[in-house]
This record gives structure tokens, sequence and C-alpha cells, in this order.
């Protein structure tokens, strides 16, 4: 192979592009479980600005080209770095395409009409693009009809959709994770699939207005009305963490459809937007209590806000609080009017809330 420039002058065209701030490697930190008897606590609200990272110079070594710019790679599958945790599944959309929920098709959105909340997330992927099965599992269901409970039934909302009730529980309670909206049905009832085996193929079958897979996690039953949160499921991508919240008013009650705001501070990132649950078929998760998740958060320091209209006022007033993002890790922030926000986690769980088995591990079923 020739080279059209000299090794010094490729050098020197590295440095001045280095010096004038190009990003193009993410160098994940490394995360640490917490010890016994210890919780990592995020740092307090605060104005000040973080430290500088010390300007660092390494001449990269070459490997392989990585399958795709959209994430980094997921951790190792379970990861729980607290107990409290769950995130046992990979996602069902391969990365070399999007495989993030869309920002506004979120668990416990409203969008069709007041009555209807989304009880799964959307990922956005082109028609045909394959389907991969986020657990290990056998498939019990492949069909229209899951929604109404018809098999055959092409008015069905749901579409074409395959069901995976899988190896392992929690709380010794049976998982299965739904993959709606399909365009060709791969996957055969009775079957096991491990993770990442294909189950079908991105459609728009159903109550939809474009392609995309719409994924859920239900825990317990197979029902429309055991759904969890897929982002306190899915695995995070290594070095990112999840935002979870409980917004409430004066009295406690939550706040429904409330517009949150995050913003990744000294960064040119976008201001990420998250609303709360709507009121429905949804359920929040038994340690966390919340109502708004946000995932796939770069670690680093973040500035949370919300407008909000206290009831012994008229007009509404700004919030906001700072809140520190770990790697792999889920930081808790909650909010309560006239009182504000506050980044304490929940107390521990008491013995009726911890999972039988091993701590950091799904549990095994018969």
């Amino acid at each position: 192979m020739k080279f059209k420039y000299s090794l010094s002058a490729i050098l020197s065209m590295f440095i001045v592009s280095s010096c004038a701030g190009a990003v193009g490697v993410i160098n994940p930190t490394p995360v640490v479980a917490e010890a016994a008897g210890q919780t990592q606590v995020p740092i307090e609200a605060m104005e000040v600005t973080p430290s500088p990272v010390p300007f660092q110079f390494n001449l990269p070594t070459p490997g392989a080209e990585p399958v795709s710019g959209w994430r980094p790679p997921l951790y190792p599958i379970p990861w729980a770095v607290s107990s409290h945790d769950h995130f046992y599944f990979a996602r069902p959309i391969s990365a070399d395409n999007v495989n993030w929920p869309l920002a506004e098709y979120r668990y416990g959105g409203v969008f069709f009409a007041p009555n209807i909340v989304h009880t799964g997330v959307d990922i956005d992927a082109p028609e045909g693009t394959p389907i991969l099965a986020a657990g290990p599992g056998t498939v019990v269901s492949s069909d229209w009809g899951l929604y109404t409970e018809a098999p055959g039934n092409q008015n069905d909302p749901y579409g074409m959709a395959v069901v995976v009730r899988h190896d392992f529980g929690y709380r010794d309670q049976a998982l299965f994770t739904i993959y709606a909206h399909m365009s060709k049905l791969l996957a055969v009832v009775g079957s096991h699939v491990d993770t990442g085996d294909v189950l079908g193929l991105v459609g728009a079958t159903g109550a939809t207005t474009g392609p995309h897979l719409h994924f859920e996690v239900r825990v317990g039953k197979n029902t429309f009305y055991n759904t969890s949160n897929p982002e306190l499921w899915m695995t995070p991508p290594q070095g990112w963490g999840i935002l979870v919240g409980r917004m409430t008013d004066e009295k406690g009650d939550l706040l429904n459809q409330l517009l949150v705001k995050v913003q990744l501070i000294n960064s040119k990132s976008p201001l990420r937007t998250v609303k709360t649950y709507g009121m429905g078929a949804v359920n929040s998760d038994p340690y966390y209590h919340e109502n708004l998740v946000l995932s796939d958060l770069p670690a680093g320091i973040y500035k949370v806000s919300l407008s909000y209209k206290p009831e012994d006022s008229d007009t509404a007033a700004e919030n906001e609080t700072w809140v520190e993002i770990f790697p792999g890790q889920v930081s808790y922030i909650t909010f309560q009017g006239g009182i504000g926000f506050n980044v304490i986690r929940p107390p521990a769980p008491t013995l009726e809330l911890v999972p039988r088995g091993l701590p950091l591990t799904p549990t095994s079923l018969p």
C-alpha cells in the first residue's frame, strides 16, 4: 500500500485536529460495584461547573473498525451495579441500526387519545430490519391478535407480534418480552431462542404510522396491564447511565405528562426532553416508584429543569437542579411542588422487596 502523506505530515495534521477539539473516541469510565453497606450518592445541587479534564494526547492504536457509531457497546448482560436494578436484556435491534427508544414514543406516553397510554418503547428501524430476541426463552406466541387475544385478528393494534417467555424471572415472577408491528413472522411457537436470534422483521402492521418496533417487558403475567418500563431492563451502553425520577405535586400526587429538560453541561450535546408517565396501564418499579426514565445518557453532570405552577400561585416557575450520571448506573431524583428537587435515593428495600437468589442475577425459573 502506498501512502500519499509522510508520517511527519500525518502526525502534524493529527496534532492540529486534536488541539482544535476534535472528538472521535469514547473512553468509558470504569464501573465499580457498590461496596457492602455503601451507596453511590449523586452530587448535591450545584451551580459551580466541574473542573476541566486535563488535556491528554494519546496516539491511538489501530484496531478493528467498529460496527456502529450510534452507541458504545453494551455492558455484559445481565448488568446490575445495585441489587435494585435488573438490566437483563439486550437491544432487540442490532447495533448497526438505531437501537434506542424514540424520544416521542417512550413508556407512559400519551399520543393518540387521552385515555390511551403507551406500554412500551418504540425503536425506529427501516422496513425489513431483523428483530432480535432480547434474551433466551421460549416463543409462546407468534401471530396477529395479541392485544385482542384473538389469534389471527388482522385488525389487532399490535399487528403481527411475537412473545417470548424467558428462561429466567424476577422475584420468582415470569418475564415476557413483546415484539410488535412486524412485517414478517419468523419465530415458531414452542421453539427455544437465544439472545440475538431473529424473531421476525420490522414492519408497520397494526396501529402504526410507519415501520418501527414496539418493544415491551411484562412482569408476572403476559397481559397488557403487567408492563414495566423497558428502559429499566435493557442493558446500557458502556460509560452511559440512566436518569430515573419521581415528580409529584405539593400533596405527593404524581404529575402526569410533565415536560422535563435534561442538558449535559459544558457540552454541545443537544437538549434532551422527557415527559412523565400519563395515567393508565403503566406500572412503576417497586423500588424506584418512578414516573420518569431517560436512558442512554453519557456519564457527566446534567442540568435538569421543569416548569411548575404551585397551587398558591397564578404563574409557573422554573425549577432546576444538577445531577451526576454515573456510568452503568441509575441516578435518581425527585421533585415535589413547593419543595423542589432532591437527589436522595429511595430507602433500602425491605425484606419483602429483596429478590431471591443471587442479588445481581435474574431469578432462575423451573
